[in-house]
């Protein structure tokens, strides 16, 4: 039997389909988990959960730190000011309404007091600090002195450079007090050499290195504190003063370094804040004495106070008839940190509107210290004001902020910071010299 052969040549061969995976189906990667959460009742035990923690943390008391419950227990009246620079976390939480997390503080403020070794500036600090914040201190040591701040020494909060405003400075901080003048008369009329010097520095100082200060504001959104001065008022026309009163001031009298330095501080100021939009505030310090005021600075207090203990007569220029306004250190130190502290730009009259002649300064200064004390008349001094007394309303309606110290009460303080300094120093000329 013959084999029959079959030519299958046209006919494909078959070959085996390649493998290839089933498709994955969308909707699977979303039931799985939704599956697993709803079996045996998964959710329920998670909204439990959250629903517990939710009342745990709400229903928690908020403690404060014990540590700074005391550190500054005569300044309680400031918790009711926000601060105008938290600490960023803090700040989402309670701008958003909540509260702050459990272990998340709120950071001490850095801050920088230009002119902090003088008397203003030293007590702003001694402040600032009990108060828990970090301060810097620039100073030229030009009026202000070391020994102001030494008892800060050591703090690991509290640093100190030696350097004059008029040249720039970089730093981080959150706020600036820029108190670095020197205000004393006996700096810009000594004589007529140094008096050219002085003026040079004098508005160099208020105008150079207010711009320097308002400069690092800028490039660092720190808010700026401007101490600024009543003798932008000048020999005033109107009494007393308010702060739109636009004053009453020679531009070339041997004053005007001083006097026009300061009002071209506010107008550099206030550009700042339109143009730049930098926070600023603005201080107007009228009369103050307290301890740590330099000896022999000219000024009328510190006068009196120190030719008395020196048994020397009280020296009165004119008839004595002039008017101040004089406002114990702590007061004004107050005044500064609720105007640092609140929403208003100011200026602020900053002093106490107690006023007194001459004469009647002359005579509380004898019952303090010396009732034989005599009164010695010396001609006027050229531009002196002959009244100064600040309307203090906007402070008070704005700041909830007045003076509190009497002259009678703050006096004594002084005669006995002073008396420690003059006869101390007597003692260590009398031991060097023997």
């Amino acid at each position: 039997m013959a084999s029959e052969l079959i030519f299958r040549g046209h006919e494909s061969q078959l070959t085996p389909d390649a493998y290839s995976p089933k498709p994955t189906k969308p909707w699977l990667s979303v039931a799985r988990p939704l599956r697993y959460i709803l079996r045996e009742q998964r959710l329920i035990f998670t909204l439990v959960g959250i629903i517990i923690a939710t009342l745990f943390f709400s229903l928690l008391p908020s403690r404060p730190s014990p540590a700074a419950s005391h550190l500054y227990p005569t300044t309680t009246h400031l918790s009711s000011f926000s601060s105008p620079r938290r600490d960023f976390f803090a700040d989402k939480f309670v701008s958003s309404g909540g509260k702050i997390p459990l272990g998340l503080k709120t950071k001490g403020r850095r801050i920088v007091v230009t002119g902090g070794a003088g008397f203003v500036g030293s007590h702003l600090v001694d402040r600032l600090m009990a108060r828990g914040d970090s301060v810097i201190v620039v100073d030229n040591f030009f009026t202000g002195r070391k020994e102001n701040v030494m008892h800060h020494f050591g703090n690991p909060r509290f640093e100190m450079i030696r350097h004059d405003v008029v040249e720039p400075l970089l730093l981080e901080v959150d706020q600036i007090y820029h108190l670095a003048c020197p205000a004393s008369p006996v700096h810009y009329k000594f004589n007529p050499v140094k008096t050219i010097i002085s003026f040079f520095y004098l508005t160099s100082t208020n105008v150079v290195g207010t711009l320097n200060m308002l400069g690092l504001a800028k490039r660092i959104g720190a808010r700026f504190l401007l101490t600024s001065t009543s003798e932008v008022y000048g020999d005033p026309l109107q009494h007393p003063q308010v702060e739109t009163y636009w004053g009453n001031v020679n531009p070339i009298g041997v004053r005007s370094c001083y006097d026009e330095g300061k009002r071209t501080a506010e107008t550099l100021t206030m550009d700042y804040h339109r143009g730049a939009e930098v926070e600023v505030r603005i201080a107007r310090i009228f009369n103050t004495y307290g301890p740590r005021m330099c000896i022999d600075d000219g000024r009328v207090v510190s006068n009196f106070v120190a030719q008395a203990l020196r048994k020397e007569p009280l020296t009165v220029y004119g008839d004595g008839k002039q008017t101040r306004s004089f406002q114990y250190v702590s007061d004004l130190v107050e005044g500064l940190m609720r105007l640092m502290e609140g929403e208003h730009v100011g200026p602020f009259n900053l002093g106490n509107p107690g006023e007194f002649t001459m004469l009647e300064l002359a005579q509380v200064v004898q019952e303090t210290i010396d009732p034989n004390a005599k009164i010695e008349f010396k001609p006027n001094t050229e531009d002196d004001p002959h009244k100064r007394k600040p309307d203090i309303t906007k402070a008070k309606d704005l700041l909830g902020w007045e003076p509190k110290v009497a002259l009678r009460k703050g006096l004594p303080l002084m005669v006995s910071d002073f008396r420690q300094r003059i006869f101390g120093d007597q003692k260590e000329d009398g031991a060097t010299t023997a």
